[in-house]
């Protein structure tokens, strides 16, 4: 797979944390999207083919958790990283029911997370 072809989406209402993970994948050679919420990844996901997103526990229209349904109606294939800055059994529980690649807790490093990337891409 070429590099312009490893396209993630990073779907986060935080503008911070959002800029900063999209530049971190980027100097890891991935193409990388962002939006802010739900509706603007629905419109993202109708412009180009994702192999991986990056969801937050918080978007502005729901839980992340309960979008990933809605996603994976659009595109089944998509490979799901759910993220949160906080974390709970309960939490975590729920999150896992869903049909999601990996739960990222954002506190544990970018490493982590970049090897659950690079897992995604060699499935593909």
């Amino acid at each position: 797979m070429a590099i312009s072809d490893k396209k993630i989406l990073i779907i986060d209402s935080n503008h911070d944390e959002r800029t900063v993970l999209a530049s971190f994948l980027k100097a890891e050679n991935y193409s990388v999207f962002t939006a802010e919420g739900l509706n603007m990844a629905i419109r993202e996901f109708s412009i180009s083919d994702f192999h991986c997103l990056i969801l937050d526990i918080n978007i502005p229209e729901m839980k992340g958790y309960e979008a990933v349904s809605i996603l994976k109606n659009i595109n089944p294939d998509i490979k799901i990283i759910m993220t949160s800055k906080h974390n709970s059994k309960e939490l975590e529980a729920r999150v896992r029911a869903e049909d999601i690649f990996f739960y990222f807790i954002k506190s544990f490093g970018k490493e982590e997370l970049k090897l659950a990337i690079n897992n995604v891409f060699r499935r593909n």
